[in-house]
């Protein structure tokens, strides 16, 4: 049996106030010609799904056609739901879906599998969606955090999979021990202060897709992420986009191959002064990606996204990152003053304290200089 593992669509997220709908529906297109092209039998998406509890219809619409052009490509389709999904509203619709296509959210489910068969017998398929432990405390009365919702989700999957027997494999989102996060990503999933799911605890099955880390990542042989399949931060933009398909054969896990998938626009940081940023031939090559500008200027410059975009019409992001240090980095503010001899030592001492040790330049002390003698003046006559 052929398996191709994604996770973490987020239909409906923005990229820096950008709609990533059109991008993402492109990807998906592509994802469902790698499934005829290899002739995969079952497509496991494991969570998030919707990248908010309150998707808007057109990502509505492009759910529907994503898992109508997987089922039509001759796939079965499992979908478990994420800590970014509405549980209610992913599974309103799964009664109306086409025979094929699995949309699991319930938790009273968790132990009854998805059950399809190849040449070499019956394979069951367990979907985890999202479990909240204080929200199952009720129904799993020792439960706490994740690692003890997941661990008692997954003893109910291999007790159902020893009583019918064959290969099994699942899926759940969560953190699982040995992860690498995006950094200000992936919402945290945590309860009772503990948000990692020991390795362990998905021991028993012939293959683990997990979702919810948006790099792919391989934890053992057969626990792993397959990331997201678009780039929703320029912290991931080095990270490929693509799925894993995995071949299950008579006795369990055989290979596992990456499937790259196509990347609508590249993501660039670019780091130079301002100056450098809008006039230097060596960035012209990055006109048409998305762009994070980050200029080393000592002093914050004026209308810099404005005079950005005139250069690169994708760029979504600019920070001041000043490359100046402050020459007298030891000192206090207080000791600065302190030191100061004069009206015009104090203003530049405090201009150098807020500018990274930019103190006042030739103009800037003319000016201040200038207005303390007018005020010396004005207290002279008052």
């Amino acid at each position: 049996m052929r398996i191709l593992h994604t996770s973490d669509w987020h239909i409906g997220r923005s990229f820096h106030g950008h709609s990533t709908l059109d991008a993402l529906r492109g990807v998906l297109e592509a994802l469902v010609a790698q499934v005829t092209a290899h002739d995969v039998d079952l497509v496991i998406v494991a969570g998030d799904v919707f990248d908010s509890a309150t998707p808007a219809a057109g990502a509505y619409t492009l759910l529907t056609d994503a898992l109508r052009g997987l089922a039509d490509a001759g796939a079965t389709v499992v979908v478990t739901s994420g800590n970014h999904d509405s549980a209610a509203r992913l599974g309103f619709q799964s009664g109306l879906l086409r025979e094929g296509v699995h949309v699991i959210t319930d938790p009273a489910t968790v132990g009854t599998p998805v059950t399809v068969h190849d040449e070499h017998g019956p394979v069951h398929v367990y979907g985890i969606p999202y479990l909240e432990p204080v929200l199952l405390r009720g129904a799993w009365p020792a439960v706490r955090t994740q690692a003890d919702v997941l661990a008692h989700a997954m003893d109910l999957v291999r007790a159902d999979a020893a009583a019918r027997g064959g290969r099994a494999i699942a899926a759940a989102h969560c953190f699982a021990a040995g992860v690498e996060p995006t950094p200000h990503l992936e919402r945290d999933i945590q309860q009772g202060g503990l948000d990692i799911v020991p390795l362990s605890t998905f021991d028993g099955v012939d293959y683990m897709a997990l979702g919810h880390i948006h790099g792919r990542q391989q934890l053992s042989p057969r626990v792993r992420y397959a990331g997201a399949p678009l780039h929703y931060s320029f912290d991931e933009g080095h990270k490929p986009r693509g799925s894993w398909l995995v071949d299950l054969g008579a006795d369990g896990l055989g290979g596992v191959d990456w499937l790259p998938l196509p990347v609508p626009r590249a993501l660039t940081t670019l780091t130079a002064t301002l100056d450098e940023l809008l006039t230097d031939e060596r960035f012209a090559a990055h006109a048409d990606e998305w762009v994070r500008a980050e200029y080393t200027d000592p002093l914050p410059q004026r209308d810099p996204m404005r005079r950005l975009l005139s250069r690169f019409p994708f760029c979504a992001e600019v920070r001041h990152v000043p490359i100046a240090t402050r020459a007298d980095e030891v000192r206090t503010y207080a000791e600065r003053v302190r030191a100061a001899r004069n009206d015009a030592e104090l203003v530049n001492a405090f201009l150098a304290h807020v500018r990274e040790g930019e103190g006042a330049s030739a103009r800037e002390a003319e000016l201040v200089g200038e207005l303390l003698e007018e005020r010396a003046r004005v207290e002279a006559t008052a």
